[in-house]
């Protein structure tokens, strides 16, 4: 399975595209959509949707996975965030691609083992599962592989949800 993980931003938008196939992950890409700073924010949005459109024609992903918001401080931030997240759902959905979210406690938890991991802890787990000789930079894309790998981790589950919820089974 071929999954695009997406960390959410306006400024930097992190992505990571992995292969995932029996219990192993393998990486394809990773990088980020950058906006510049003093551009009115409607191009800014323009610029993340494209770009995130951009990568989802290159790696055709069976799935994207993605951070959910957890701000405490900054409201003007969170929701010029939660605005560039519904653009990168709507490129998803335009594309026709399944989006699957998952909180930074989960993601922790799938890439660690603890949920309550450190960032330095989560990317050093990152760059091991994937056989890098380096943490990925910027941290965006890094922290969006994190976010695919946690898919890959709960794909089976998030699966057998699904086909419950649909009536059927998996053998």
């Amino acid at each position: 399975m071929r999954i695009l993980g997406i960390d959410p931003g306006y400024a930097i938008v992190g992505y990571g595209v992995v292969d995932y196939n029996k219990n192993k992950f393998k990486m394809i890409d990773y990088g980020a959509v950058i906006t510049d700073a003093g551009v009115p924010f409607e191009i800014r949005l323009e610029k993340v949707y494209d770009g995130i459109c951009e990568v989802i024609d290159k790696y055709s992903p069976e799935a994207i996975s993605i951070e959910q918001l957890f701000f405490t401080t900054n409201q003007k931030t969170a929701i010029m965030v939660a605005q560039a997240r519904g653009v990168i759902i709507l490129a998803a959905m335009k594309k026709q691609v399944p989006v699957y979210e998952y909180t930074p406690l989960q993601v922790k938890q799938s890439v660690v083992g603890y949920g309550k991991a450190v960032k330095n802890q989560v990317m050093e787990m990152t760059r091991v599962i994937l056989n890098l000789e380096k943490i990925p930079k910027p941290d965006d894309a890094a922290d969006a592989l994190a976010i695919a790998i946690c898919h890959g981790h709960s794909s089976c589950s998030a699966l057998n949800n699904y086909m419950k919820l649909m009536g059927g089974k998996i053998r």
